[in-house]
């Protein structure tokens, strides 16, 4: 796991400054603490910081091969190197390391392009070749890596892994993207296919980019897609089989290590059934780490302590404090971009914890998009059954009339909370899955906009992206759609962009074993009913690992980190909440209405209403934006 920077000259060749590039890679020492490399020819540099975990002394990078023709700075880790290094072996090539590194650079001359489906892995890298004078940037399957670019006023095109990379260049514009903005207040998170800088990019998941010197730069282009339109065939009991199995492959491919390895073990189903396998295919105890709350209601420790008894794992846990709130403006420095997930705290956490007693960790992350096991993804499943039934004109004006009418009871037990399913229902079923999955919906966003950030919007809507995905998802089903974008849309932009920063922060490796494409791929072709039944999501995933998990563990309402934001802005941050409005950054950018932020502000420090998520996503917009020095 390591950080990657560059700079490259497409039309012009000129020379690059090493100094720059090695200014940016300085931005992101975090990620790669263990040793540092920079290359230049002309028209281009390499940049690389290196966390050390397999071929510890022998990989340094930038890598070049024994002819010198390419050479190739890479940030994670291929699964499968040693069977393509036996593959490639027996097609002549020699290796001088034992890492995957030297693997990567031999698949490229071996197979070009091509040879992005052959690995197995997380990656983003970036690899010249002094033949061809291109250079050839990737990202893997799912984007678990992370790669921003940018076009520079030079002429030049920077590269790196982290947005602080590029805020490292002095040629860097910072400069507020409006439909940036949009995006995460829709969202709360900046996804992929914005930045929240003007002109900054970030290279989608399962994509290349290929430049060549003496060419205008074209568009990058993808090089794998999940297919959801095909079904798998068998018996339940043969589904789980071939299930287990693909569970297995994964985790063990991930095991592979030359430092300490342990996991994450939050005590849900995921995290816990990644144990069981790891313990499974391990002589030693498996090294655990937990962290929960000091108040029960957002506390999960008992369950994660009994998976470790179970599997006589070597267990740590740690207690955070629920006015843990001091760490914020970390949280701000470490996500760059503004970042309203407020489950990254705890995640932080546990990623501290871990990294003092491994180097890598495994995570139980990409389960419920892969299976279905998101409780928005079953409400939709049947939803959709429902818009089956009733014709659109029926539906529209009787659910859209009732929606419109039903009251808002965020406090309610969960029957009662009719109000977003009569609207979802009014609506197509890719509108309604947006609705459903966004944190504020457009009449909400709406109010708290001015009038000039309105108009600069030019129309855009955070939701528009996403149900453009789904109606052009490769997919049979409603359930199909969701899921599919859950994986491309929700995944990388959140839930991987989280586990990143914050294992990164502090040079821990992350890997996701429930991730294995391959895994995923299987997941995809399973039958709806083997996804969802009844009120259960990831019905074959829980019915599979009922061999290894009590039923308490598998059949539990999940719960997730949470973290007491309410509590917190009505409190000891009572005072951040009042000044997002009044006196704040915010205010001075103009997107916003303060009067509309103030009011949201007393109204919920009074008790009257709970608008915690929203000022929570302000205050993380605010304190974003006073980091990255961004003008409007």
């Amino acid at each position: 796991m390591c950080g990657i920077a560059g700079i490259f000259h497409a039309e012009t060749p000129k020379p690059v400054d090493p100094s720059r590039v090695e200014r940016m890679c300085d931005a992101l020492a975090h990620r790669g603490p263990d040793g540092s490399g920079v290359w230049t020819d002309q028209g281009v540099g390499l940049g690389h910081r290196r966390l050390s975990i397999i071929d510890l002394a022998g990989s340094p990078q930038p890598m070049h091969t024994p002819d010198g023709r390419a050479v190739i700075v890479f940030n994670g880790e291929i699964y499968n190197f040693r069977e393509l290094r036996r593959e490639l072996e027996q097609a002549g090539f020699t290796f001088r390391t034992s890492g995957d590194t030297e693997v990567i650079l031999a698949a490229w001359q071996r197979w070009g392009v091509d040879c992005l489906k052959r690995l197995d892995g997380m990656f983003a890298f970036a690899l010249y070749d002094r033949d061809k004078r291109q250079l050839f940037l990737a990202r893997d399957r799912f984007g678990v890596k992370p790669l921003y670019y940018a076009p520079l006023s030079d002429g030049s095109i920077a590269f790196a892994s982290e947005l602080k990379g590029l805020l490292a260049h002095p040629l860097l514009r910072r400069r507020v993207n409006p439909q940036a903005i949009e995006a995460y207040m829709t969202w709360g998170y900046v996804p992929d296919t914005h930045s929240i800088l003007a002109g900054v990019e970030k290279l989608p998941a399962g994509h290349f980019w290929l430049l060549e010197q003496g060419r205008t730069p074209g568009r990058p282009q993808r090089w794998w897609d999940i297919d959801f339109t095909q079904r798998e065939r068998g018996s339940e009991a043969d589904l789980s089989a071939q299930l287990v199995h693909l569970l297995r492959e994964g985790v063990r491919s991930r095991m592979v290590s030359d430092v300490p390895l342990g996991a994450f073990l939050s005590g849900g189903v995921d995290s816990s059934g990644v144990v069981a396998l790891m313990s499974e295919a391990s002589s030693q105890p498996v090294q655990t780490c937990s962290i929960g709350f000091d108040v029960a209601a957002y506390d999960e420790t008992s369950y994660a302590r009994q998976v470790a008894a179970k599997f006589g794992a070597d267990h740590a846990e740690r207690i955070v404090a629920t006015d843990d709130f001091s760490a914020i403006d970390q949280l701000a420095a470490m996500f760059d971009e503004p970042f309203a997930d407020a489950s990254a705290l705890p995640t932080w956490r546990v990623c501290q914890l871990a990294r003092e007693r491994v180097t890598v960790a495994l995570s139980g992350d990409g389960a419920d998009e892969a299976f279905g096991g998101y409780r928005r993804q079953v409400f939709h499943h049947h939803e959709e059954r429902a818009r089956s039934i009733l014709p659109a004109g029926l539906r529209a004006p009787l659910f859209g009339t009732l929606g419109r009418a039903w009251p808002k009871a965020d406090w309610a037990p969960r029957p009662l909370r009719a109000k977003s399913t009569l609207l979802a229902l009014a609506e197509s079923g890719e509108e309604g899955y947006a609705r459903g999955l966004s944190v504020m919906l457009p009449e909400a966003r709406r109010v708290l906009y001015s009038d000039s950030f309105t108009a600069s919007l030019e129309g855009f809507r955070g939701e528009d992206e996403l149900i453009a995905l789904m109606r052009a998802a490769p997919g049979r089903s409603g359930l199909d759609r969701a899921q599919y974008a859950d994986l491309m849309f929700w995944m990388p932009g959140d839930i991987l962009t989280k586990v990143d920063r914050t294992s990164m922060a502090v040079s821990l490796e992350a890997r996701e074993p429930l991730l294995d494409h391959r895994l995923v791929e299987f997941a995809a072709r399973l039958p709806e009913g083997m996804r969802v039944k009844g009120s259960t999501g990831k019905y074959l995933l829980k019915k599979s690992l009922e061999r290894y998990l009590p039923h308490d563990i598998l059949y539990r309402p999940k719960q997730g980190f949470v973290t007491p934001i309410a509590e917190w802005l009505r409190g000891p941050l009572a005072g951040a909440a009042r000044g997002i409005g009044a006196s704040g950054g915010l205010a001075q950018t103009g997107f916003f209405d303060p009067q509309a932020i103030s009011a949201m502000a007393e109204a919920h420090i009074a008790g009257r209403a709970d608008h915690s998520r929203t000022l929570w996503q302000l205050l993380m917009l605010e304190k974003s934006l006073t980091q990255l020095g961004v003008s409007a």
